[in-house]
């Protein structure tokens, strides 16, 4: 499916990271006697299907919100009438059930110390018994390829920070090593500003974003952690940033489409720029910014960026160029193998002054540049074939 700005609305990099995923949780799930169907189409139509070939009398979900996925939902229960929905909260840190949605704070500060002073992170599920064979289906269904979704395969760029597998068990190896083998959580809050290689960061948002690991699962590794090995801000911050992650869903909850509408939450009536030439150099790191074209280009040919380079690309685009906002973050829906709905659009409305920044920076990027990429390192390792 492609976007009416000319790329797909999901990207080969995320596309294979889904297909891994998907691939991990057939295998594991195929250990405890469970098979998983795996179909391409329209998600309702294959489901409808599914559901009254095998006489389907339940249906287990994970609750979402937003928009495609409400639609979706409602549509399947037109179609199944006689189906029993039940559905869960499973993405956040703090629960929903204990928060008053309509009156979340718009400034991250004061959600953040209402959830740290009134809230419980609750407790993680034991993962399910092994059934009996008699539960596997007789068809196995094999993983689709990205020459399947209309994707093309590629080979992982050497310069890429994030070179990994998507599924549970690479979730669950990766947490293992910025814990306990490489000890790097103890210096994050230090790196997590890095630009280049695995390690200034945990990478751990890949999965999240699409369940492989739940929020619940760090932060009960970082207590463990905490309690056995070393206890300091850097292990807090890494909690720290798991409840911005909450705070961007619960905006999205309670302000619900508005996130994806130019004026943002805050209903802004700003003069945005509309030109296809000017966002094509953006895409393409092709701007007057070295900086900006480096992490650009970073993204085009991994999937990936840091947090700080996101920032300024984002701020770069909506403040000093002026073009939609909003198309800045398909781009990055397109792209980003850690997409999630709720971080990208909140994260964009913040840097673009229509969300939940309450002093509307710009970012200077040249000092920026100066102050992250002191000794040009990065953007030489990005635009070394560019003349500056």
């Amino acid at each position: 499916e492609m976007t009416n700005l000319g790329f797909p609305k999901i990207d080969k990099f995320r596309g294979r990271f889904l297909l891994e995923t998907i691939d991990n949780l057939k295998e594991d799930l195929k250990k405890i006697n469970i098979t998983l169907i795996i179909k391409i189409g329209n998600p309702v139509e294959e489901l409808t299907r599914v559901i009254s070939t095998k006489k389907i009398k339940n249906i287990f979900y994970q609750n979402e919100w937003t928009q495609e996925e409400v639609d979706e939902e409602e549509e399947l229960k037109i179609k199944c009438k006689d189906l029993i929905f039940n559905s869960f909260y499973g993405q956040f840190l703090y629960d929903p059930e204990n928060l008053d949605i309509d009156n979340i704070p718009k400034v991250f500060t004061n959600f953040r110390k209402h959830c740290e002073k009134k809230l419980k992170v609750k407790d993680i599920v034991e993962p399910p018994k092994k059934l009996s064979e008699d539960n596997l289906l007789d068809d196995d269904y094999s993983t689709p390829n990205l020459s399947d979704l209309g994707l093309e395969d590629f080979e992982i760029d050497l310069r890429s920070a994030f070179k990994f597998k998507g599924g549970h068990d690479e979730a669950r190896e990766r947490l293992d090593f910025y814990l306990w083998q490489s000890k790097k959580i103890n210096y994050y809050k230090q790196t997590r500003n890095g630009l280049i290689g695995q390690d200034y960061s945990s990478k751990f948002s890949s999965w999240l974003s699409n369940g492989s690991i739940s929020a619940r699962e760090i932060f009960w590794e970082i207590k463990d952690y905490e309690k056995n090995i070393l206890k300091n801000q850097s292990t807090y911050w890494l909690i720290f940033e798991l409840i911005w992650r909450d705070f961007f869903k619960y905006i999205s909850m309670k302000y619900g489409n508005k996130i994806f509408k130019i004026g943002g939450i805050l209903e802004k009536d700003y003069k945005w720029n509309m030109d296809n030439k000017i966002f094509d150099k953006w895409v393409n790191g092709l701007t007057n910014e070295p900086f900006v074209n480096a992490n650009m280009l970073e993204l085009k040919h991994t999937g990936w960026m840091s947090n700080r380079g996101r920032q300024n690309v984002a701020s770069y685009l909506a403040k000093e160029l002026n073009i939609d906002w909003r198309w800045g973050a398909r781009y990055f829906e397109s792209k980003l193998i850690d997409y999630d709905v709720h971080s990208n659009y909140g994260n964009w409305m913040y840097v673009s002054g229509v969300g939940n920044d309450p002093r509307d920076r710009k970012f200077n990027i040249k000092f920026q540049a100066e102050r992250y990429d002191p000794n040009n390192k990065y953007q030489k390792m990005w635009l070394q074939n560019r003349i500056f």
